[in-house]
């Protein structure tokens, strides 16, 4: 289950609206690469704290507990969040680039049998 009432708009329209959110608040200035990323840091390692003395076997679980798996979101939201804003300030295009990174690693790393077999 989602606490989404609608389905989300595609990614150009987060970063407008992060953006927006941003510039009413005059966070501009403050919103640097150096920033952006040491934020996105800060907001993955809460990620992982939620995770980090569970047993696989629980972390497999985590989404089962409510009050968990709202946590969970909320700093999958904070990552993307500060992601998109990073991007948008060196103007990356985020799904271009995993794009990209996906072929060079199909290369990198060819299948060596067949799938499944």
């Amino acid at each position: 289950m989602t606490d989404l009432p609608h389905p989300p708009p595609d990614l150009p329209a987060l970063q407008r609206r992060l953006a927006e959110f941003a510039a009413a608040r005059d966070w501009q200035p403050y919103h640097t690469p150096k920033n952006l990323v040491a934020a996105l840091s800060v907001e993955a390692s809460e990620l992982v704290e939620i995770f980090q003395w569970l047993t696989p076997e629980e972390s497999a679980r985590v989404m089962a507990d409510p009050d968990t798996a709202h946590r969970v979101r909320d700093e999958v939201a904070d990552v993307l969040a500060y992601l998109l804003q990073f991007c948008e300030v060196l103007g990356v295009d985020p799904l271009a680039a995993l794009a990209a990174k996906i072929e060079r690693n199909e290369l990198r790393f060819p299948v060596r049998r067949e799938p499944g077999a």
